[in-house]
């Protein structure tokens, strides 16, 4: 492709000549012959200090933010936001051939974004899925490695979307990513924020740096939907000014809202409630949280055009998420559940929904994240003890971190210490907490969800709750 073609939209100084090139990167280790380098400032490396050495392993031409006295650079004011743009044009701008639909926020992004590919795929439209838990081409799955891809993949993507055929593409954009670029040139048909509470501010450093990140998607969509629950989607919405749909679970101020919700151990269901417009919805999983996911996917839909009686009729086919408040196991005597809370506030709403439920004791089996926020750790130790009967405190990926370190840390919120054990192995914890299971006791594995690995300070290793559960119970009923 030419480089002037690759450079298309792209704010620069094009003071090299129009050349062919072969490929683009950011990476130092996959430069080849006639590529295009695009040095981009990171946390450990910049891709500056490495341009001369590029243009010296056959690079093209190189994309920086200053001169750095070469031959064949072009200087961008955000080497970040090019790269974005010139992926997208190295694939031939795939996104502005289908209708992107993208969800930000704190929680509840997966649960909404399967919601919106499922609805849209009952009512007749194939459509790839971008998110946390997986990535979906056509009918192919593939492992997700960050809830946002980096530019290349993103666009690579969305390029084999659609070739196999996908009319809409529907994604979770996380704060990073936003923040990153890595979405850059792409128009979203629909951008929706689903609330914002304490997360990542290890690398946001404070919640306004956080929200600015989030709102950056709606600079980059045509329309927004917005939780009128939420005290940053109010602030959102003021914002945004007449651009907002808003939804929420109980407030008439709302857009649109839910009324008559009936709450029950497998689903909810509520009057879906706008102007002009009132349908009866179901969903597959309890609780105030997901009648939340359920309306931010609906108005997605009623955004994109179709008619409230059909989402209504689309969502009764919902199958759930891998990871969601997932069952593992229901028998007769106790009931094993995975689910991806990993933040407090997700945390609090997850149990508070499943304490309504229990007939026995509701055992949390959790642990925090390492080289993640430190400050919330004390927190979750807390909310566990607030709203369950037992917890078994183990890890969940340490990372390079000490895992007796983090355990000490969530442990501040734990007074009662005759409620509680520590376990730091998290094999160990499943194994011993499923063999004591009482008759109606509920179980939650909180912070893993979806994910079948755990990360320490050697890498990663195979980790899969559901299928360690299920080995247990196996064992243990012969």
């Amino acid at each position: 492709m030419r480089l002037y073609t690759l450079l298309d939209k792209v704010e620069c100084s094009k003071n090299t000549d129009d050349m062919e090139i072969t490929g683009i990167t950011s990476d130092t280790r996959q430069v080849k012959e006639g590529n295009l380098f695009i040095c981009i400032k990171g946390f450990n490396f910049d891709g500056h200090t490495a341009a001369e050495k590029m243009l010296e392993a056959g690079a093209a031409a190189v994309v920086t933010e200053r001169d750095l006295g070469l031959k064949n650079q072009i200087i961008v004011s955000d080497s970040r936001m090019a790269y974005g743009i010139i992926c997208g044009n190295y694939f031939k701008n795939p996104a502005e051939k289908m209708k992107m639909v993208a969800v930000t926020g704190t929680n509840g992004k997966s649960s909404t974004v399967f919601m919106i590919k499922q609805m849209l795929e009952h009512m007749g439209h194939k459509t790839g899925l971008i998110s946390t838990v997986q990535y979906e081409i056509g009918e192919r799955i593939l492992p997700s490695k960050n809830t946002t891809p980096d530019a290349y993949t993103f666009h690579s993507m969305l390029a084999k979307m659609y070739e196999s055929g996908c009319e809409y593409v529907v994604m979770e954009a996380s704060s990073h990513a936003l923040d990153q670029h890595r979405l850059a040139g792409v128009t979203f048909e629909v951008g929706a924020f689903t609330n914002l509470t304490v997360d990542h501010l290890d690398y946001h450093k404070t919640m306004e740096n956080y929200f600015q990140a989030k709102k950056k998607l709606f600079d980059m969509s045509r329309k927004a939907v917005v939780n009128y629950d939420d005290e940053y989607g109010r602030r959102l919405k003021d914002e945004l000014k007449e651009k907002a749909v808003t939804f929420s679970v109980s407030d008439d101020n709302a857009d649109f809202t839910a009324k008559n919700i009936v709450y029950t151990a497998h689903g909810s269901k509520f009057a879906f409630v706008g102007k002009n417009v009132i349908a009866r919805m179901e969903t597959c999983v309890p609780g105030e949280y997901s009648v939340s996911n359920a309306i931010i996917a609906a108005v997605c839909c009623m955004q994109l055009g179709f008619t409230a009686d059909r989402i209504a009729e689309s969502m009764k086919n919902q199958t759930g998420v891998p990871g969601r408040l997932e069952v593992i196991y229901a028998g007769k005597d106790f009931t094993v559940l995975r689910d991806y809370a990993h933040a407090p506030d997700a945390l609090e709403k997850m149990l508070s929904t499943m304490r309504k439920f229990a007939d026995g004791r509701l055992i949390a089996l959790f642990g925090c994240a390492g080289c993640r926020d430190r400050k919330k750790r004390c927190d979750m130790g807390k909310i566990v003890m607030e709203n369950c009967d037992f917890a078994v405190l183990t890890s969940d990926n340490p990372r390079e971190e000490d895992p007796m370190q983090i355990i000490n840390d969530t442990i501040i919120g734990m007074e009662d210490k005759d409620r509680y054990e520590v376990i730091p192995d998290r094999f160990e914890a499943i194994n011993k907490t499923v063999n004591k299971l009482k008759k109606g006791d509920i179980l939650i594995l909180a912070g893993k969800g979806h994910e079948d690995y755990q990360v320490f300070d050697y890498g990663s290793v195979y980790f899969n709750e559901k299928e360690i559960v299920l080995d247990i119970l196996d064992k243990k009923m012969r």
